[in-house]
C-alpha cells in the first residue's frame, strides 16, 4: 500500500486559490491516489509554526501572498530564479528532511509565452511595479532582447523597477502611470496590476495590437483583455500562467513529469466557469 503524501498552498486571503484544483486534477490524471492537496490560511506571523508542525508525510508547499519572501529563512536553500526575485512559490521537502525553495512563477510565465508563440522579442513595456513585475523583469530578461518600459505611479517604485532590472540585467526604462496608454504599442505587454487598474486603457488599444499577457484571471477577461481581443491581438491570460507554474509545482513536487497540462487547464477553466 503507497504511503500518503500531502501537499497544500498556504497564503492569506486563500479562500479564492485555484491551486487545490488544479495539482488535485494531476494528481488524478498521473493515478496519484493517494496524494492530497489543501489550502492553508497562514500569515507571516503563522509560517514559522506551522512548518514546524509538518510530518514526513509532506512533499511540498505552494506559496502566494504575503509568504514568498517570508518563507526564505525557513528554507535550507533557494534555486537561482527564487534568489534573483527574492520570492519563493514553491516548497519541496526532500526525503533527508531538507526544505528547498524554488520560484516556478518565472518559468512559469516564459513557458505561457512560449504556448502563445512568443518565444523572443525585442521589447516590451510592463504594466504596474509590485512583486509580479519583479517576476515579469526576471522572465523579459530571457525573452525581450532590447529594452522594457514599466509604466509606475511613483518615483519610488520607478527607483525599485530600474534597481531589479540592474540585478536581473535588463534594460529597464520607467515612465509615468499618466502615459500608461503609449505602452499598448509595445510588441509585448506585460500588465501586473489589481483587478480594474487597467480598465481605463481599454479604449486605447491600437487597431493592431500584439501580444498582451495579463496576469489576472478573475474576473475574466478584464476590460483591457477583452478590447484586445476584439482588435485582433494575442492574449496570454492570468490562467495560462496559473497552470504553467502549477504544472512545474507537480512535477517538483511529486517527480512525475511532464505533468498533465491540458487536464489541469480544463480543471481550472470548469472551476472559473462555476464561479
Amino acid at each position: 500500500m503507497s504511503t500518503a503524501r500531502r501537499a497544500a498552498v498556504l497564503g492569506s486571503p486563500i479562500a479564492h486559490s485555484l491551486s487545490p484544483v488544479l495539482h488535485r486534477a494531476a494528481y488524478e490524471e498521473l493515478g496519484l491516489t493517494h496524494w492530497s492537496y489543501d489550502r492553508f490560511e497562514v500569515d507571516e506571523a503563522g509560517l514559522p509554526a506551522f512548518f514546524a508542525g509538518l510530518g514526513p508525510e509532506w512533499a511540498g508547499l505552494s506559496l502566494t501572498m504575503p509568504l514568498k519572501r517570508a518563507v526564505i529563512p525557513l528554507l535550507d536553500a533557494i534555486s537561482d530564479t527564487a534568489a534573483s526575485v527574492e520570492a519563493v512559490n514553491t516548497v519541496v521537502f526532500t526525503e533527508d528532511g531538507r526544505r528547498l525553495g524554488d520560484n516556478t512563477d518565472v518559468p512559469g510565465m516564459v513557458a505561457a509565452l512560449r504556448e502563445h508563440g512568443i518565444e523572443q522579442v525585442g521589447s516590451a513595456a510592463v504594466l504596474g511595479a509590485g512583486a509580479t513585475a519583479s517576476s515579469a523583469l526576471a522572465a523579459l530578461a530571457r525573452v525581450c532582447t532590447g529594452e522594457v518600459v514599466v509604466y509606475v505611479r511613483s518615483e519610488a517604485r520607478a527607483a525599485e523597477m530600474r534597481q531589479w532590472g540592474e540585478r536581473l540585467d535588463v534594460e529597464v526604462r520607467t515612465a509615468d502611470w499618466a502615459d500608461a496608454a503609449e505602452a499598448l504599442r509595445a510588441p509585448l505587454v506585460i500588465a501586473t496590476t489589481p483587478a480594474g487598474t487597467t480598465d481605463a486603457l481599454a479604449g486605447a488599444v491600437p487597431e493592431r495590437p500584439a501580444t498582451l499577457f495579463d496576469v489576472l484571471y478573475d474576473p475574466w477577461p478584464t476590460a483591457l483583455a477583452a478590447r484586445w481581443s476584439m482588435a485582433g491581438g494575442a492574449v496570454v491570460s492570468g490562467l495560462d500562467l496559473l497552470v504553467h507554474q502549477a504544472v512545474l509545482q507537480v512535477e517538483q513536487m511529486t517527480g512525475h513529469a511532464p505533468a498533465p497540462l491540458d487536464a489541469m487547464r480544463r480543471a481550472g477553466e470548469k472551476a472559473l466557469a462555476g464561479r
